[in-house]
């Protein structure tokens, strides 16, 4: 008899154990939170849990469990470190699907290494280099930014608009700046504009003197770096001001942060010319701005609202499919973020889950824009210009081609 009961105990708490971990959902956030984008990642985090913390306190995922986002450092530049994040996301969190990487490289890495193998979803809120439209990835990774293919020709026609006609452009030496400075070199060429000189520099060094002196050589007075603000970009910035051979900078969204006009200087900077992926003036931006200011979230950060997006709709992609599987679950994200269906709208998870549970279509339409995914997984977007002013990057609007 007490074994008997001894049995049944333990197998009351084997159950409630099982029922506690089915509780739980999980979307994991890898990203860099070390390393030279260490001061851009934080508000980027913090959108991705601004629509964790909408679905729960509007009922929770799956018939009232809670979604849960654990994350973890892929430091952006380095692949092992990426790799490491993502297995842990993947085999020891079992995470249904991943909101990350940020930087390209860290991306394709924990794609490559763990996420691809494992059938799990990737979402990336920030990798804009071309190279993850190259995947061979099994419709298992999206991003809701543009690619670098667009971002590059859009700072090369804004210069070109501006009266630039000859640059030097010095590049971080990865997927992203490598695809980028291609993007944009090509673009400023063809538009009647010169390089005069095209240089990879690595990242995380102390001393760039060396690169700048081929830079300035070429005559160029207008540099363009295309790299980190936290990392090789803000010390080529310093230096390239200690030298006096330049008269104008320019760069792109990995410069976008508060933290390089912190450590070179607003005076140094003012004028500076920048290019990011931004959100256009529709419902779903102005409702994702509100939400966020009252969360106490900058709206405008730096790829904030393409992360919501990014949990958002992982998490409309796991309620349409019904459960915490990993399989399906590439096919729903697709269904939850096209045409046709009933609009919805950042934040209207509760009438997302009616509209699911009917059977009725859905077509998310978010902070960041609309995200109709192609085949390879990429979304058209909107890049906005940026420029220094009084001691911060202010925005001046959208840029076409």
């Amino acid at each position: 008899m007490k074994k008997s009961v001894l049995a049944m105990a333990i197998a009351a708490t084997s159950v409630a154990f099982v029922g506690a971990a089915q509780a739980e959902v999980k979307i994991g956030f890898i990203g860099g939170f070390t390393g030279p984008i260490e001061s851009l990642t934080p508000p980027i985090y913090d959108g991705a849990r601004l629509a964790v913390q909408q679905i729960n306190e509007q009922g929770g995922i799956l018939g009232g469990q809670t979604l849960v986002m654990p994350s973890a450092d892929t430091t952006c530049s380095d692949a092992s470190a990426a790799s490491n994040a993502a297995d842990r996301m993947v085999n020891t969190e079992n995470v249904t699907a991943i909101v990350g990487a940020l930087c390209t490289g860290a991306t394709v890495a924990a794609a490559n290494s763990a996420a691809i193998p494992g059938g799990v979803v990737m979402v990336s809120p920030a990798s804009t280099a071309p190279a993850v439209t190259e995947l061979d990835d099994n419709d298992l990774v999206f991003r809701t930014v543009p690619s670098d293919a667009y971002q590059g020709e859009i700072l090369a026609k804004l210069m070109l608009d501006k009266g630039f006609d000859e640059v030097a452009v010095t590049y971080v030496n990865n997927d992203y700046g490598r695809g980028l400075a291609d993007a944009f070199t090509a673009a400023f060429e063809a538009g009647g504009g010169m390089v005069a000189e095209n240089l990879a520099h690595e990242d995380g060094r102390a001393d760039y003197r060396s690169e700048l002196g081929s830079l300035s050589a070429s005559g160029a007075e207008t540099l363009v770096v295309l790299a980190y603000a936290d990392g090789s970009g803000q010390t080529i910035l310093r230096q390239a001001y200690e030298s006096g051979a330049f008269t104008q900078f320019a760069g792109a969204d990995g410069m976008v942060g508060s933290s390089l006009i912190e450590a070179v200087g607003a005076d140094v900077l003012e004028g500076m010319i920048a290019t990011r992926p931004g959100s256009p003036e529709l419902p779903g931006t102005e409702i994702f701005a509100e939400a966020a200011e009252a969360a106490d979230l900058d709206p405008t950060a730096v790829f904030a609202a393409q992360a919501y997006d990014a949990a958002f709709l992982l998490a409309l992609a796991i309620e349409q499919n019904g459960s915490a599987e990993r399989e399906g679950l590439s096919q729903a994200l697709r269904s939850v973020s096209s045409a046709p269906g009933e609009v919805i709208l950042p934040g209207e998870w509760e009438k997302a889950v009616e509209l699911i549970a009917a059977g009725e279509e859905i077509n998310y339409e978010g902070a960041s824009g609309s995200h109709e995914f192609d085949e390879n997984g990429d979304v058209p977007g909107v890049v906005v210009e940026m420029v220094v002013e009084g001691g911060a990057f202010v925005g001046k609007g959208l840029v076409d081609l």
